[in-house]
C-alpha cells in the first residue's frame, strides 16, 4: 500500500493518463527490422524476437515507480508468453537519461536485480517509441502472429483501485486469446506510468 501511495502522490512524477493515440489495432508493427542493442550487447530486431503467435513489447525503464510497482509481473508475462509461443521484449526508450539511470550499464544491473527473464533493449533516440506512439513506462503493445497490433495499454488493472490487487489481467487474457487464434475481446486500455524521457530537439 505504501508503494501505491507513493505512486499516486501529487507532484512526485510525471504521469500520462491520456488514452494513447499511437498505433491503431490491426496495424503492422513499425520498424520491425530495426536493430537495437540488448543488454547482452547483441543487436536484435522485433522480427528477430517474435515467435509464431506474436510478440509482446513493453516500453519500460529502470527507475520509474510505476515500472518498479509492476515489474514483478514481467517474469510471469515472459513465462506465459513462452507457453503460448509468443516472444517478449522490454524496450528502454528513455533517451534523455541514457547517460545516467537508463544507461546500458545500469540496465544490465537492473535486469539482474529485478529478475527479468525476457530481452531488454536500448531504443536509441526513442525511435521505436516514436514509431509506436508509446507514451509511458510501462506501455504495452501485443502483436499477433502476423505482427499486427492486437492489444495496447496497461498490463492489468492493478492501479484502478487503491487496493493494489489486480482483478483484470489484460495482457494475460490477450495472449491466451491470440494463441487460440481468437480476436482480443478487450484490445485497448488506458496506459499509466511515467512519461518516456525523450530528448528535446
Amino acid at each position: 500500500m505504501k508503494k501505491l501511495a507513493f505512486i499516486l502522490g501529487a507532484g512526485l512524477l510525471s504521469l500520462a493518463f491520456a488514452a494513447s493515440s499511437g498505433l491503431k489495432i490491426g496495424t503492422a508493427a513499425p520498424m520491425a527490422d530495426h536493430k537495437m542493442m540488448d543488454i547482452s550487447e547483441t543487436k536484435m530486431s522485433l522480427n528477430d524476437l517474435k515467435k509464431d503467435n506474436g510478440l509482446l513489447v513493453v516500453f519500460s525503464c529502470n527507475t520509474c515507480p510505476w515500472v518498479i510497482a509492476w515489474e514483478d509481473t514481467y517474469p510471469e508475462l515472459a513465462k506465459m508468453a513462452k507457453e503460448n509461443n509468443i516472444g517478449m521484449v522490454l524496450v528502454n526508450s528513455n533517451a534523455a537519461k541514457r547517460e545516467g539511470d537508463d544507461s546500458l550499464g545500469k540496465m544490465q544491473v537492473h535486469y539482474k536485480k529485478a529478475g527479468y527473464t525476457s530481452r531488454y533493449v536500448v531504443d536509441k533516440d526513442s525511435k521505436l517509441a516514436n514509431a509506436f506512439g508509446a507514451k509511458t513506462t510501462p506501455h504495452v503493445f501485443l502483436f499477433n502472429g502476423k505482427m499486427e497490433l492486437a492489444y495496447k495499454g496497461a498490463i492489468n488493472n492493478k492501479f484502478d483501485t487503491r487496493e493494489e490487487i489486480p482483478t483484470q489481467f489484460y495482457v494475460k487474457d490477450a495472449m491466451q486469446q491470440i494463441a487460440k487464434g481468437e480476436e482480443v475481446a478487450l484490445n485497448s486500455t488506458q496506459e499509466k506510468g511515467c512519461s518516456i524521457k525523450r530528448v528535446k530537439r
